[in-house]
């Protein structure tokens, strides 16, 4: 189709060929969404609005999103938004962009409705620890219904956050931490179900990680110094925190995770399981703690 100048098909293929020249990895798609995010279409729509002008408002902003990407600043941050799962969330350059591996550990534990219920009549109690842009906790409260969604991170902007995040769904039982860990957290709280994907790229990886992540995303929620250290800490804090029975899945790196299995075993998780990610690559360990023996 030949396009004429002023029309969104005109904007779309010279954005396209700007990103192209600066070697945006998928140009087309990247300008598809970002026109489609400031027009308030779906994407898909786009296809049949080819011919429709734009107004110079919409081409300038256009533009300052396309030169914001060609600068390699990622999409979300560009529109403030990301889906994830079932639902679409807000994130900032405070919070990690969510992750599709992310959404296979939600949907882990969705595919696992039936067995909580069973394993757990009286309801759940569910920690995500480490938080972030709360996807994960906010996600599993609409998927799973529990009594009790707690939310904590060290970062009171990834927690501010968190809380617009569960504003957006009207959920006003969560609670939020500040916290390193779970320092913060009342004594008496205790949970069926700690969810966490923590820090876990050692700082020596640093140097292979695209800029797109590197000079974007908070470091402080992607690299750890001592790996195996931070994990002793965080498996430590959930093991004081996680009930007979209880269930502990964690997001981590697959070079590691034998070692942290390891780890957990030596300090009293059992019924260890590795999960594969659509890459085949091990990027989530299930651990269990022992039940109470009845008297």
């Amino acid at each position: 189709m030949a396009e004429q100048p002023g029309t969104l098909l005109y904007y779309l293929k010279r954005s396209t060929e700007f990103l192209e020249k600066k070697e945006i990895p998928n140009p087309r798609v990247d300008a598809e969404w970002l026109l489609s995010d400031l027009l308030d279409l779906p994407r898909i729509k786009l296809y049949s609005q080819f011919e429709m002008p734009l107004s110079q408002k919409e081409i300038d902003l256009y533009r300052e999103r396309i030169v914001e990407r060609s600068k390699r600043k990622p999409v979300a941050y560009i529109t403030g938004k990301k889906g994830f799962h079932q639902f679409d969330y807000f994130v900032s350059e405070d919070v990690l962009i969510p992750r599709p591996e992310t959404e296979e550990l939600v949907d882990y534990l969705f595919k696992q409705k039936e067995t909580l219920k069973e394993e757990f009549p009286e309801g759940i109690q569910i920690w995500d620890l480490c938080s972030g842009s709360g996807c994960i906790g906010i996600s599993l409260a609409q998927l799973l219904k529990p009594n009790t969604v707690v939310l904590s991170d060290i970062s009171e902007k990834a927690i501010g956050t968190s809380k617009l995040n569960a504003e957006k769904y009207n959920l006003t039982d969560i609670q939020f931490y500040v916290s390193n860990l779970d320092e913060s957290l009342p004594n008496d709280l205790q949970f069926e179900v700690i969810v966490s994907n923590p820090p876990y790229i050692p700082e020596s990886e640093k140097e292979d990680i695209m800029p797109d992540v590197l000079d974007y995303e908070p470091h402080l929620a992607l690299f750890v110094s001592d790996i195996i250290g931070f994990h002793r800490s965080l498996f430590s804090s959930a093991k004081q925190r996680i009930k007979p029975g209880g269930w502990f899945l964690l997001e981590t790196h697959p070079s590691y995770i034998q070692d942290l299995e390891s780890l957990a075993l030596s300090m009293g998780f059992l019924s260890p399981k590795r999960i594969l990610d659509s890459s085949k690559k091990e990027r989530f360990l299930f651990l269990k703690t022992e039940r109470q023996i009845e008297s």
